[in-house]
């Protein structure tokens, strides 16, 4: 595996973190040891938490008025493979790459794949994008796509999701996530009932081209860019139609694609009891879909739906394994700084989760003891298990500090130069 950061550099900058961390960690050992829990296991298990790196997440959003170029972002998705490597070598838990086509797709899927292996990384579910019209193309997605009123729209929507699923088998991929931004601005714009017929007409062909061994990952999303009726709106339509479709259809949940004040962790509960939970996109919201860095506004929201998928777990074993994505926009930061502060506060609600006493939890919620219940719950949210995050970071050989060590190796510098800014232009794909 090619290392970009200097490996040389990251033992170095460890070597200045250690005796404070080794301090740390002993401290909140014993204090875990007195809660019955070993903090070796927990470290252990921080090790194997995996999730996925967006693409375009490694160049720099924007808002739906101006977006402002960042420093070196990628141009290409090969840059973009470069970004997301740094960001896998400093946290080890983002081994795989999520691409978006057409954005993200090769001329050559052979080279792709080769080069993506040669950095240490595997690709993720492949995403389509029929919700923006792409130089080139014959219709128009201005008023749908797989729910559009015209046969030709929606048959080129469906064949686009079908060549992102034949790009994806060629780079080893095994899902493809679906979102749609169809729907109506103004009541009366189209009938609600036969838009969703026309979704899923459409996304039968799509299921009918999924390999065997593929799942389709059904994306909902409240509001934006449809901002009256969108057809794929809510967890129980998505749940709706992946019922319908079949076995390999699931339901994926982007924390930010709910109303205000929406109880995500109980959808949690509800997908993963009827076996359609697929997957999550992890990101923050404070109003509405902001993509924010993971667990920079509610990290006690993370954590609960780090519960009911560690109770799903426990139920369900091995056969429970929902996919695990970040996604986010960095307007105003480095997304690569961004993309493993939100992998680190990710895995630590997955380390948390596994704090809770589940027996002592049940006991209480028989005994309808509603606030120890709770505070069994807080209990474990309130430890700081940074110190178990950055062992398990050293133990696998990445930073105990990955913004500090990424900061010192002057990564960004370097390809600021390699990579001149474009006002206006980037491939990173976000508006």
């Amino acid at each position: 595996m090619t290392s970009v950061i200097d490996a040389g550099l990251v033992a170095d900058q460890n070597a200045k973190h250690h005796a404070q961390l080794q301090a740390d960690y002993d401290a909140l050992g014993g204090m875990l040891d007195r809660r019955g829990l070993d903090i070796e296991q927990l470290t252990a298990l921080a090790q194997t938490f995996a999730v996925a790196v967006p693409s375009w997440g490694a160049g720099t959003g924007g808002t739906r008025f101006a977006r402002f170029p960042g420093r070196g972002e990628p141009r290409n998705v090969f840059e973009k493979l470069e970004d997301c490597a740094v960001i896998h070598q400093l946290t080890r838990a983002t081994p795989s790459v999520s691409p978006h086509f057409p954005w993200d797709k090769p001329t050559d899927t052979a080279e792709l794949r080769e080069t993506a292996r040669a950095l240490g990384l595997v690709f993720d579910a492949v995403n389509s994008n029929t919700f923006q019209d792409q130089q080139g193309q014959d219709q128009t997605y201005k008023f749908g796509s797989l729910t559009s009123n015209s046969a030709a729209v929606r048959a080129q929507a469906i064949a686009h999701n079908i060549d992102c699923i034949e790009v994806g088998q060629a780079i080893g991929s095994k899902a493809l996530t679906v979102w749609v931004g169809d729907g109506a601005n103004f009541p009366g714009q189209h009938n609600l009932r036969g838009a969703l017929e026309r979704y899923l007409d459409s996304m039968r062909e799509i299921y009918a081209a999924l390999p065997s061994d593929w799942n389709v990952f059904i994306e909902h999303k409240l509001f934006e860019p449809a901002f009256y009726a969108t057809t794929i709106a809510d967890w129980g339509t998505s749940f709706a139609c992946a019922t319908e479709l079949g076995p390999k259809a699931k339901c994926l949940v982007d924390l930010g694609h709910h109303a205000p004040n929406t109880n995500i962790e109980m959808i949690v509960a509800r997908l993963a009891q009827f076996g359609k939970l697929g997957g999550f996109h992890f990101n923050d919201s404070k109003y509405g879909d902001d993509d924010l860095d993971s667990g920079s506004i509610n990290p006690f929201q993370l954590f609960l739906v780090f519960n009911e998928l560690a109770d799903a777990a426990k139920r369900e074993g091995d056969a429970f394994n929902p996919a695990y994505m970040l996604d986010q926009s960095h307007n105003v930061t480095d997304p690569i700084e961004s993309l493993m502060s939100s992998a680190v506060e990710v895995q630590r609600a997955f380390v948390q989760s596994a704090l809770v006493d589940r027996v002592a939890l049940a006991g209480l919620q028989e005994q309808n003891d509603v606030l120890e219940a709770a505070q069994t719950l807080k209990r474990a949210f309130r430890t700081d298990v940074s110190p178990i995050l950055a062992m398990a970071r050293v133990r696998l050989g990445a930073a105990a500090d990955p913004v500090a060590c990424y900061r010192a190796s002057g990564y960004r510098d370097r390809v600021a130069g390699l990579r001149p800014v474009k006002p206006g232009a980037s491939s990173s794909g976000i508006v």
